[in-house]
């Protein structure tokens, strides 16, 4: 987006076109563009404000129903902090007693509206012009928000009165025209780079960085919690948290979020946060029950401590999978209580049998058993789902969920009927 784009979209008559557009479809955006070329609407006006309807949508999965007051590119929302997962962030610097802190790389200002939101002041910063000016009008609300077009790097944090710092790089290469962006792997090369992020620790203790949930263990600084965040099973990003913003002191972690909705309409959040023990888990059979460890505590390298809370073992020491010989007597994803419950760290199976793999084998197995629909999960196997499921020519009226894993080194199908998140 350019400048003079903005200025139309923030312009009484943009903003108005806007808001009377209706709920964003795919299928009717060339015609609500036509529509509004017909009613004498600038082409480059029409485009934007349809464009905006459309990211206010995908938006919503993200803010819910700020969305709708707000303005996005498509690199800031795709960057963007998730809104509840902002509000944690903004709670461990008002836990380390922090007033006042800089959001050194606003973007579209996700974060920074949390922490305005929490009575934070903020100085948020972005090198863009024009992302400046769309988080500037998203915060326009909060007075506590002082949003500049600067370089966050460039701020005397003493003289503003700065007591925490937050970061969240750029870790993608936007693409040409239309082009998507590509990510980047390499800290080195984030915007900035994560190294200058770091060495503010020596001006500001409380400092705070997001990265990416891929980023490689090995190079994380030692005097960090390290922790991986999932929402409803995706693994959302890795915060590093430094100083007091660490309580608990240096080490890795993963905190499991779940959301859902109650018969009354009423929203909750569950959330679990697992710490690294270094337990070192037993590794043995196949029992009765099956669990997958939340993506986040497995990207944090702590099944083996999700196996300890599950009172399981491993089928392999290489593979993310717990076994036990009882059910796991763990919290439900929608307990009738939800008030403090804790989320649950995996999802579970009944094991229903084991058979070595082999696909004439399993073939019969399941045309046996008159199974026509499958739902195939794997860890650790070079099979791909989609091939297989076409190799296997089912067609009964049955449904059935494989695994397909390693047990003590060897390739296993278990039949197995989901017992949900525990």
């Amino acid at each position: 987006m350019d400048a003079a784009i903005l200025s139309k979209l923030l312009s009484s008559d943009g903003w108005a076109l806007l808001a009377a557009l209706p709920p964003y479809d795919e299928r009717d955006a060339m015609k609500t563009v036509t529509t509004l070329r017909s009613q004498g609407v600038p082409a480059d006006l029409a485009a934007a404000v349809v464009t905006q309807s459309r990211l206010r949508a995908r938006a919503r999965a993200k803010f819910g129903d700020f969305a709708d007051g707000m303005l996005f590119t498509a690199h800031g929302l795709e960057q963007a902090t998730r809104l509840l997962v902002a509000a944690l962030h903004a709670r461990r610097y008002l836990d380390a007693g922090v007033t006042a802190l800089a959001d050194l790389t606003c973007g579209i200002g996700a974060d920074s509206l949390a922490f305005a939101g929490t009575g934070l002041r903020v100085v948020a910063t972005d090198l863009d012009e024009c992302t400046a000016a769309i988080a500037r009008w998203n915060l326009r609300h909060f007075p506590e928000a002082d949003v500049r077009h600067a370089d966050g790097l460039s701020l005397d944090l003493r003289a503003e009165g700065i007591e925490g710092v937050y970061a969240d790089p750029a870790r993608r290469v936007r693409g040409g025209q239309g082009g998507r962006s590509r990510r980047i792997f390499d800290p080195r090369a984030y915007e900035p780079p994560l190294d200058a992020v770091w060495a503010l620790r020596e001006t500001v203790p409380a400092v705070g960085i997001k990265v990416g949930p891929g980023i490689a263990h090995e190079g994380l600084p030692d005097d960090a919690e390290t922790q991986w965040v999932s929402v409803n099973g995706d693994v959302v990003e890795v915060g590093l948290w430094f100083g007091p913003l660490a309580p608990d002191g240096p080490g890795r972690s993963a905190l499991v979020l779940r959301t859902f909705t109650d018969d009354d309409g009423k929203e909750h959040t569950l959330s679990r946060t697992v710490r690294g023990t270094g337990v070192e888990p037993d590794v043995g059979p196949v029992g009765q029950y099956l669990y997958e460890p939340d993506g986040a505590v497995i990207r944090a390298g702590l099944v083996g401590e999700a196996a300890a809370e599950l009172g399981g073992r491993l089928v392999d020491p290489t593979i993310a999978y717990v076994t036990t010989d009882e059910a796991a007597a763990l919290p439900s994803a929608r307990p009738v209580d939800a008030a403090g419950a804790p989320a649950p760290v995996a999802t579970g199976y009944r094991v229903l049998d084991t058979m070595p793999f082999g696909l004439k084998r399993l073939k019969s197995y399941l045309r046996d058993r008159n199974v026509g629909r499958i739902t195939i999960k794997k860890r650790g196997t070079a099979v791909v789902p989609e091939q297989l499921r076409k190799q296997l020519v089912l067609t009964g009226t049955e449904e059935a969920t494989i695994v397909l894993t390693r047990v003590s080194g060897n390739q296993q199908v278990l039949l197995v009927e989901p017992l949900g998140a525990v």
